[in-house]
């Protein structure tokens, strides 16, 4: 199998000189679990029905209130929820899906398990899809688009819903990193077919691993939540309840993506305090924003004013030629400073399997590769202080003064 090396060009970074101020390493994200989620887990675990049932239940109930939509079926993951939505949205082998090539490698997986081709399209310097390129990229195969919306900004969906209206397309979100974010006033959840949403351990909320998939249509709601649980008639777990019945009907042959009633009891209290999660999140971006306006080194998240930003992630962007190492030292140079970091993400198109099944090669996006090139994720969640946001601060600043390009 090829290497990524080549096409990253990821170089050995420098070592940096400078002792740390921070005594103890900050990590990249760390989950917030409150008393609540421990007793509530404890109280499922007491219960004898540990797997899909009541509290499964309610949580889809609680997130179809929070986001307003018709229908919210929790499963397993996002990545389960994308393949069920391209599942039943009829996508197979033959179609196409056109997604972000700035994405995390899910988005794009999901799209050849159901045998179809992935079809990426170009970014915008907030990251997300652009439109124009979308629209390039339509053919008579192409049978849906999944916007992302990477680190927690929607995309622009009202030119992306015109585009799809007028060639007949499905529109698969991947909220992934949005949940509790808004689009003109509404919140991501209800805005297209189907909008697939995750619950991983260091997402805005979680249920350690999970997901959930929203939609207000109903015919694809049956259909998703048949194909969510092996294709068993609606309601199978009830069969195990005093008032369920032992017989049940296969209709189709689907997955095992189902969410457990652990996992749940978890969700259904981050869910009540996801705003607050939220809150946190803006302000330490705030602060963030502030810290580095004037630093040409560095460039901060664009936002677009038509959007209620979830803040999943704080990427920021170096401008390489002003500094004396690459993006792979300067993250070495933050860790030397016991500060965690990430980078989202590695583009798709240039991972192995992509470049050799689809011809993917480097040059064929250069907005997403250019903005990949620079890009590193700094810590943000709830579980940080404020001092700790401004260790974070004070460590990139020492970094970019050491490793500075004089004149």
């Amino acid at each position: 199998m090829t290497s990524l090396q080549p096409a990253l060009s990821m170089t050995q970074p420098q070592p940096n000189v400078i002792a740390p101020q921070r005594a103890e390493f900050l990590p990249f994200a760390l989950p917030d679990i409150g008393e609540e989620e421990i007793d509530e887990v404890v109280r499922t675990l007491r219960s004898g029905w540990i797997t899909t049932g009541p509290r499964t239940k309610e949580f889809e109930q609680r997130f179809a209130e929070y986001v307003g939509a018709s229908h919210a079926i929790a499963v397993s993951s996002c990545t389960a929820a994308l393949h069920i939505g391209l599942a039943a949205a009829g996508v197979g082998p033959g179609d196409e899906v056109i997604t972000s090539p700035l994405t995390f490698c899910s988005t794009a997986n999901v799209v050849v398990h159901l045998g179809a081709r992935p079809i990426f399209a170009d970014i915008c310097d907030d990251f997300n899809i652009d439109p124009a390129q979308i629209k390039q990229r339509i053919t008579e195969r192409t049978k849906a688009i999944i916007p992302v919306h990477h680190s927690g900004q929607p995309c622009r969906m009202d030119e992306i819903h015109e585009l799809a209206w007028r060639y007949g397309l499905k529109v698969i979100e991947d909220a992934a990193h949005a949940a509790g974010a808004t689009y003109r006033g509404r919140k991501v959840g209800v805005l297209s077919d189907v909008t697939a949403f995750s619950f991983y351990a260091i997402k805005n909320m979680t249920t350690a691993e999970g997901g959930m998939i929203t939609t207000e249509d109903d015919e694809l709601a049956d259909v998703m939540r048949l194909l969510s649980l092996h294709g068993i008639s609606k309601d199978a777990w009830k069969r195990y309840a005093a008032s369920g019945s032992w017989y049940y009907e296969v209709l189709y042959p689907g997955y095992k993506c189902n969410m457990t009633d652990i996992q749940a009891s978890l969700g259904i209290h981050q869910l009540a305090r996801l705003e607050g999660f939220i809150k946190t999140r803006r302000r330490y971006a705030r602060l963030y924003d502030e810290a580095f306006a004037e630093m040409p080194e560095i460039r901060t998240p664009r936002v677009n004013s038509d959007v209620g930003h979830a803040w999943h992630l704080y990427v920021i962007q170096l401008d390489l030629e002003r500094l004396t190492i690459d993006r792979a030292g300067f993250i070495e140079a933050l860790r030397a400073e016991n500060i965690g970091t990430s980078v989202h993400f590695i583009p798709v198109h240039l991972h192995p399997f992509y470049r050799q099944r689809f011809g993917c090669k480097l040059g064929d996006y250069p907005n997403a590769e250019r903005i990949y090139a620079g890009i590193v994720s700094l810590p943000l969640y709830p579980k940080m202080s404020e001092d700790d946001v401004l260790d974070v601060v004070a460590a990139v600043r020492r970094v970019v003064s050491l490793y500075r390009r004089e004149g």
